[in-house]
């Protein structure tokens, strides 16, 4: 039973700039940790795929296993659709659902995955605790979230310093937990799982590459995504100093001594038999 009522926002929306940002992501670079138990005839819920990227990764694994793609974006998932098109995968299909009320069978699945989900739930014990029930006894649930209070970044900038700040102010204002990698553990036995393995890993950005992308994406989510929105709509911030946080993430970015880090809490939770 959910114990909080209070809808969930998804702090940083569907612009493009944040789904640029799913689009990168891979089972190899966001969820190595899940990829032993990801052997053919694996059937996958993945819960809030976005645009696909790791779902048809997940897909490619399992096969001739199924991959359930859910989210409750229509964008996302029309996103996602095409990816799997593209990519002509046979062995997934995409549902939108809420979280809390999956529409599916206890012990449905091998496998239940969510990736930078549980950040963004008023509730997220209730999430994993329903997670949990549509996974199979001898299966996992696993969930990896960043910390956003553990990124660090090279050089030192007042303008990323504001950036955070207000990106915690904003995700806390509406219920969430931006530092949730270093809870998951918490909430996995608050849930009832009979056993939880824990990891982390980080992603770095310090190529001139990577730093253009991450640095850009950033600085066109601080102006034009529901972060932005959320910021004036909250009298946070106001355009000119979102203009100066874009114009801070350009200038880490245009640095050669740009370096980021992005800390994410990872876990295998095992439900075991009630």
């Amino acid at each position: 039973m959910r114990e909080a009522m209070r809808p969930d926002t998804y702090t940083h929306g569907h612009h493009e700039s944040v789904l640029r940002a799913h689009r990168w992501r891979t089972v190899q670079n966001s969820a190595a940790y899940l990829a032993p138990w990801l052997g053919p005839g694996t059937d996958v819920l993945d819960v809030g795929c976005g645009p696909g990227s790791i779902t048809v990764d997940l897909a490619e694994r399992v096969a001739p296993g199924h991959v359930v793609g859910l989210d409750n974006a229509d964008a996302a998932l029309r996103a996602a659709r095409a990816a799997t098109t593209r990519a002509g995968m046979c062995n997934t299909s995409f549902t939108g659902a809420d979280i809390y009320r999956l529409p599916h069978a206890d012990a449905s699945f091998d496998v239940v995955h969510a990736h930078q989900v549980l950040q963004h739930l008023t509730d997220p014990v209730a999430a994993l605790r329903e997670m949990r029930r549509v996974c199979r006894p001898d299966g996992v649930v696993a969930a990896r979230d960043a910390d956003y209070g553990g990124m660090r970044w090279s050089p030192d900038d007042e303008g990323l310093d504001r950036w955070l700040t207000l990106y915690h102010a904003i995700a806390r204002h509406n219920g969430a937990s931006p530092d949730a990698g270093r809870h998951l553990k918490t909430w996995a036995m608050a849930a009832g799982f009979a056993e939880t393995t824990c990891s982390a890993t980080a992603w770095c950005f310090s190529t001139p590459e990577d730093r253009s992308w991450w640095g850009g994406l950033w600085a066109d989510r601080v102006r034009e995504s529901s972060f932005a929105t959320q910021a004036l709509a909250q009298g946070r911030a106001d355009s000119a100093e979102l203009d100066r946080l874009a114009a801070a993430w350009h200038a880490w970015a245009a640095d050669d001594r740009g370096w980021f880090l992005v800390p994410h809490g990872e876990i295998l939770a095992r439900p075991g038999n009630d």
